[in-house]
């Protein structure tokens, strides 16, 4: 079993953009354009780590914070191929040589997607997310964009499987997703190869989540302008976002944004 992290990133989104896949320090790609979106980067990752491993019959498991990339792939694909790429008002699907690119990497291969919490320390997908934000950055910034290893022999850990010994086996399952409305992203980071390397560290669900509250982030159309979704935080939650806003250099709104 290869078990993998995919993720994307977009500086102001659009703009400078990065993609990443992840499954550990020694088995990882990366990659990006001067001008892009989040929904691109997130598309782009999986499609490189589908690449990447075309030639192995093992199970993938695709860890995605990106429930758009993830329902695309798995549920409204048929519907649009059908539709000839098209959506249920008849306008045309967004990322469509992504998306076609997709589907044809998904046929025959024994791979699923498990929807992870974005930003929650889930270590799979905040290292693919740390890589997919350094490409973007190092676009912005004209450097040598770090695109990793990418798949090799060293990409063969232990018995426990290709980057088990990484993974957040108890990641939540549940509510919150990108949706196809693109959000900006927080202000650059220090690229992921400057970084410390995190100890595994796995992610306990919440136990006051049901399965109803994803019916707040599963739209019938992803593809809109805009939702108004409400958000209720403690005095100690707020607090710290502020916080982390004002590291970032953006207003606590946009930092949540860039979180969606």
């Amino acid at each position: 079993m290869i078990i993998a992290a995919a993720d994307g990133s977009a500086l102001g989104n659009p703009g400078p953009a990065g993609w990443a896949w992840y499954v550990d320090d020694a088995c990882w790609a990366a990659g990006g354009w001067p001008h892009g979106t989040n929904n691109q980067g997130e598309l782009t990752a999986v499609l490189e780590l589908l690449r990447a491993t075309a030639h192995l019959d093992d199970e993938l498991v695709i860890h995605c914070d990106s429930r758009y990339v993830i329902d695309a792939i798995t549920k409204w694909m048929p519907g649009w191929k059908r539709k000839g790429w098209r959506k249920r008002d008849g306008s045309p699907v967004l990322n469509l040589e992504i998306m076609q690119a997709l589907d044809a990497a998904m046929v025959g291969r024994n791979a699923r997607f498990e929807w992870v919490r974005g930003h929650t320390g889930h270590d799979l997908n905040e290292a693919a997310d740390d890589r997919a934000r350094a490409a973007a950055t190092a676009y912005q910034r004209k450097t040598e964009v770090p695109a990793g290893p990418g798949w090799s022999d060293d990409c063969v850990t232990d018995a426990g499987g290709r980057g088990a010994s990484e993974t957040a086996t108890d990641a939540p399952e549940g509510d919150a997703a990108n949706t196809a409305t693109d959000a900006p992203e927080p202000a650059p980071a220090t690229p992921a190869a400057d970084a410390p390397k995190r100890a595994p560290t796995p992610v306990a669900a919440r136990p006051d989540r049901t399965d109803d509250d994803a019916a707040l982030f599963d739209f019938d159309d992803p593809e809109a302008d805009w939702r108004t979704l409400q958000l209720e935080l403690t005095t100690e939650e707020h607090t710290r976002l502020v916080e982390r806003a004002r590291a970032a250099g953006v207003t606590p709104e946009e930092f949540l944004r860039g979180l969606i």
